[in-house]
């Protein structure tokens, strides 16, 4: 038995004129909504209260660190020292279709066109928001877990470099991807419903970087569903039951199920460096199993949804035992790690390689960049030395064999490009430990992780843990692949900015962290160094907000189209009317909707709102 309460906050934000945050396409901004974002926040306790844990799964491309710390100072002004760093998880879902420009670090402005102030608040603000609800609902109940395999709902889009981790390591598993899912179900003491967490690995990127309205892709759809079932009788957003789809490792896993295809020929494009006979890597682009990427996302949504669904009902095994967690800060681009008694290596200060640049089958990037470039191209070498100056010759050798294409860790102007100081974090939930990664482990280093952390856990007397990795937390420092993946340099690769030995050293890292949740010692792990905060007011490329003004004759709400008066099933029904621009409400009011519809009822002469804005079937 735990306290336990959930809750469930709208963090929507801009839908319009804010870069999307996920493929780093500044073409990508949003121009309306298709679903509403939220947080969902758990709470889980002891039942005298002495401990507690929070995990949140909020519809956003990653946590931040600056949304993080403003999260955490919020949360300290209302509630003193009850929820801190060690006890609170956040966690990104990983949609690719949410606003950007929550972040400090300036890599991250470069798409997003900088620091902007109401993408950041509207997180903040619906984070902290579905805590308090959580918070002011806790009460008695249980805890279960369950597992099952997810079928046809995701593909490796790096094959070639999962082929290069060692056989032996490979033939213990059957598939290049973890098909399991992961099920936490909570209800009350008197057995009502609560909510669920759902951990499953697939890239939320059903939609497309030709997407321009805000969504929470396939894993959003899950929770859409199943918060719909659930909450009968209830709009979108609307319910005390709470469903949350949350990431795990995923770095190279798509739902675009039917592979790569040349988008110009229709040949397939499953090759090492991603590209097609006739231009080249830009025309690569995987495909989901629906007609489109609507289709898709539903489709995908729904298998993960009907999955959740069976294992939530034959949820059984009860979780039970003391609550614990740990944390700390670490200064990831200066870890040694002992590989074994002779050997000791260490971590690079972040750079990102060229293959970076040529983006994933899922999104691919621009110019002439292929995946797999263990050459640099004198020509981009020459512009990068120019604009932002040459990697150090320590960045070069610490990075082998990537070709530096932004040695991030060596540009700090106006601020650092990237994090230096990084959040690692276990929270056990009786015999369940959550490992709160700072970005996206492949499957091959999600599965190397939590087996090392089980097998800490089982040496120091807590056996039969069930280790899952919530990804996406905290802080984003981009990828994590293996030793062997990272040799071959695509996309994963390039992106793991602490060199070639980051996994090792995150593994090195967690085990301390089991150790001391294990042997009760957590109280003596130090804290270590505290990330910085920028002194950043507004720094943004966004237009400014311009006051809203109508046609000659007009006013606002006037009708241009209105509806038809019949309409038979699978019609579209549209309507098009004189608005303003989105942004001037979102600032202050995240509440109420742009769109409802309504049906009339003729038993009672009145109009009732059927749909809103967060609906799938309605598009703003």
């Amino acid at each position: 038995n735990y306290l336990l309460g959930v809750g469930r906050a709208d963090c929507t934000g801009p839908v319009a004129e804010i870069p999307l945050m996920g493929y780093a396409n500044p073409d990508q901004v949003g121009g309306g909504l298709l679903m509403r974002l939220y947080s969902r926040a758990f709470i889980v306790a002891d039942l005298d209260d002495s401990r507690r844990v929070v995990f949140v799964s909020a519809d956003i491309g990653m946590v931040s660190q600056r949304l993080r710390l403003e999260v955490l100072k919020k949360l300290k002004s209302k509630y003193g020292e009850l929820y801190q760093q060690d006890n609170v998880i956040l966690s990104g879902t990983h949609t690719h279709s949410g606003p950007g420009g929550y972040f400090q670090y300036t890599l991250f402005w470069v798409t997003s066109k900088g620091l902007i102030r109401p993408s950041l608040n509207a997180i903040v603000n619906g984070i902290v928001k579905s805590i308090d609800i959580a918070h002011q609902n806790v009460k008695r109940g249980k805890l279960f877990i369950n597992r099952g395999t997810v079928e046809n709902s995701q593909i490796n889009r790096s094959p070639f470099s999962y082929l290069k981790n060692p056989a032996s390591e490979r033939s213990r598993y059957s598939s290049n991807t973890d098909k399991e899912m992961v099920m936490l179900k909570m209800v009350d003491g008197d057995g009502h419903e609560l909510g669920l967490i759902s951990w499953f690995a697939v890239h939320p990127v059903s939609m497309n970087n030709t997407n321009h309205l805000v969504n929470s892709d396939n894993m959003g759809y899950a929770s859409y569903l199943f918060e719909q079932e659930k909450n009968k009788g209830m709009l979108p957003g609307e319910g005390s039951f709470v469903a949350a789809f949350a990431s795990s490792n995923l770095g190279d896993v798509s739902p675009n199920t039917r592979g790569p295809f040349c988008v110009n020929t229709g040949e397939s494009c499953n090759n090492p460096q991603s590209t097609c006979p006739v231009g080249g890597a830009t025309m690569c682009m995987a495909m989901g199993p629906g007609n489109d990427m609507f289709d898709s996302t539903r489709i995908i949504g729904q298998n993960i949804y009907f999955k959740a669904r069976e294992l939530y009902e034959k949820a059984s095994q009860e979780v039970t035992g003391p609550l614990s967690s740990a944390h700390q800060w670490v200064n990831m681009s200066d870890v040694s790690v002992e590989l074994n008694a002779t050997h000791t290596v260490k971590t690079c200060k972040p750079a990102l390689g060229h293959s970076f640049a040529a983006g994933t089958i899922d999104g691919v990037g621009a110019f002439n960049f292929t995946q797999g470039s263990v050459e640099g191209d004198p020509f981009w070498d020459e512009i990068r030395d120019q604009l932002l100056g040459e990697p150090s010759n320590e960045t070069k050798a610490c990075h082998k064999p990537k070709p530096i294409l932004f040695s991030t860790g060596e540009m700090t102007w106006p601020h650092p490009w990237h994090p230096d100081i990084v959040d690692i974090q276990i929270a056990a939930i009786g015999s369940l430990a959550i490992v709160a990664v700072p970005g996206e482990f492949t499957t091959m280093s999600g599965r190397r992780l939590r087996e090392a952390v089980k097998r800490e856990f089982d040496s120091h007397g807590t056996p039969k843990m069930d280790v899952v990795i919530a990804g996406l937390c905290n802080v984003y420092t981009h990828y994590i692949t293996t030793y062997e993946e990272y040799q071959v340099q695509r996309y994963e690769a390039a992106s793991t900015i602490y060199g070639p030995h980051t996994l090792s050293a995150y593994i090195q890292l967690y085990r301390g962290l089991a150790r001391a949740i294990a042997k009760n010692a957590v109280q003596d792990l130090p804290r270590g160094p505290e990330p910085p905060v920028f002194n950043i007011r507004n720094v943004t490329l966004v237009p400014p907000l311009m006051a809203d003004r109508v046609p000659a004759n007009k006013t606002f709400g006037d009708v241009l189209q209105d509806v038809r008066q019949q309409y038979r099933a699978r019609d579209v029904a549209e309507v098009t009317f004189i608005g303003a621009n989105p942004r001037n409400s979102a600032e202050n009011v995240t509440e109420h909707n742009f769109l409802t519809v309504e049906r009339y009822a003729s038993t009672s002469d009145s109009w009732h709102v059927v749909q809103n804005d967060a609906s799938w079937d309605t598009r703003w």
